[in-house]
């Protein structure tokens, strides 16, 4: 049986120590509300050192790719559009939030992270950037019968985080 993952703080303390998930997740809004955060744009600051970059679906194309001189189409052949990626020194963190209310399609979503993690790193490899792929789950997802795909997602190098993602897992 998966080992559930820790999570830290919860209630009063989900935006001072991670992202809470609430339906649809908003990274930039937990980091801005944390009192060592401040964010302007995509741009990430901790006690006013830039410390990460923020892209979501197209911006992680049109911006940080462009401004890398890296086009896509040369590399894979169809476009993946994270819902999240968080840059944090070399380390481009994909972050995908999936949230569910009943049976459905997102159950074998979760199974795709191993091909979408290397799909990440084959287009971030002429900038040597490492990659990491987690998932943001509803509580939805904890349950016995997710285990194995629990065990799964971790076997291959995934992560996966129900609620809340702490920021020292994205490098914060």
């Amino acid at each position: 049986m998966a080992k559930k993952p820790n999570t830290v703080g919860g209630g009063a303390n989900t935006n001072k120590n991670g992202l809470h998930f609430e339906g649809r997740t908003d990274l930039l809004k937990a980091l801005n509300d944390h009192p060592d955060y401040n964010v302007e744009g995509n741009k990430v600051y901790k006690n006013e050192k830039l410390v990460a970059h923020y892209y979501e679906k197209h911006t992680f194309y049109n911006d940080f790719l462009k401004n890398h001189n890296i086009n896509y189409k040369d590399i894979l052949s169809k476009k993946l559009l994270p819902d999240g990626a968080l840059l944090v020194k070399d380390t481009m963190f994909i972050i995908e939030k999936k949230y569910q209310a009943g049976s459905g399609s997102v159950d074998e979503k979760l199974q795709t992270c191993d091909f979408k993690r290397k799909q990440y790193f084959k287009l971030l490899k002429p900038i040597n950037f490492k990659v990491e792929y987690y998932y943001v789950l509803n509580k939805w997802f904890d349950k016995p019968e997710y285990d194995d795909v629990f065990e799964y997602i971790e076997s291959v190098g995934c992560k996966y985080f129900i609620e809340e993602l702490p920021f020292i897992e994205i490098g914060l």
